[in-house]
């Protein structure tokens, strides 16, 4: 049963901190505690002044990645995909296309057998170095995303969605980079990455926001744990993960 089927029909048991439905409200946080609503209240004004600021200091590089997408393959510049934002809502994801026009929409990218067959030039560089999740900053704008929190999924992810709903993972925002994302990145399996984000849910702060955006800037510099396709084709990176979420 698809993701959004099971959210309109109930059958898929909703968190004692998410409520079925649209839960962008800030109303609907009852059960966080008071300091932790305080967060997300500053966190929301943190995420726009950054995000402004990130798209005009940057603005240079989106033209150069334009240009560069544009110039290689047809297609749009801008790729939109639904996924799973706050309270188990889809929403439109911004990325820099990487991919050629034929490549099959709403599959995960860890499923590609041959992602070298879709990836364009262009794109392998634009991905391995995360590029390609710049235009993200306007779904941050927009509210449906934060700079930090659990990665959105594509709808046919359906064994993590139903794990991220009972653990109340989609009380958050997801994140334009994550607490997976720098524990394991693309090497993660499925149940390291329902973990991991538990584990951010549970310790939610502004200490471990800052040091997951730092070591996300070194884990990009250095090109750890980046894969492109299938991740039962690489070795399981559960080692990688920390005792727990002070050690980020």
């Amino acid at each position: 049963m698809a993701l959004k089927e099971a959210l309109q029909r109930g059958s898929i048991q909703s968190s004692p901190y998410q409520k079925q439905g649209n839960v962008k409200n800030s109303d609907q946080l009852h059960m966080f505690s008071e300091n932790q609503k305080a967060y997300f209240v500053v966190k929301r004004s943190l995420d726009i002044v950054l995000s402004f600021l990130l798209l005009a200091v940057l603005s240079p590089i989106f033209i150069i990645c334009a240009l560069a997408i544009k110039l290689e393959s047809s297609g749009s510049i801008i790729f939109r995909q639904e996924r799973v934002g706050r309270g188990g809502e889809p929403f439109r994801v911004y990325k820099f296309r990487t991919m050629y026009k034929h490549t099959p929409n709403n599959v995960a990218t860890n499923q590609f057998k041959n992602p070298g067959h879709y990836i364009t030039k262009v794109g392998k560089i634009l991905r391995v170095t995360s590029l390609d999740e710049l235009p993200q900053l306007l779904n941050v704008l927009k509210g449906e995303m934060s700079l930090v929190g659990p990665r959105p999924l594509i709808l046919a992810e359906e064994k993590i969605h139903s794990q991220r709903l009972k653990r109340g993972v989609y009380s958050l925002r997801p994140g334009v980079t994550g607490y997976a994302q720098v524990n394991g990145r693309d090497l993660v399996d499925e149940e390291s990455k329902v973990n991991l984000d538990t584990e951010y849910l549970m310790h939610i702060s502004f200490f471990l926001d800052l040091k997951i955006l730092l070591k996300t800037v070194a884990v990009v510099f250095s090109r750890k744990d980046y894969q492109e396709g299938c991740v039962e084709n690489a070795d399981a990176v559960t080692a990688n993960k920390p005792e727990d979420a002070n050690a980020a």
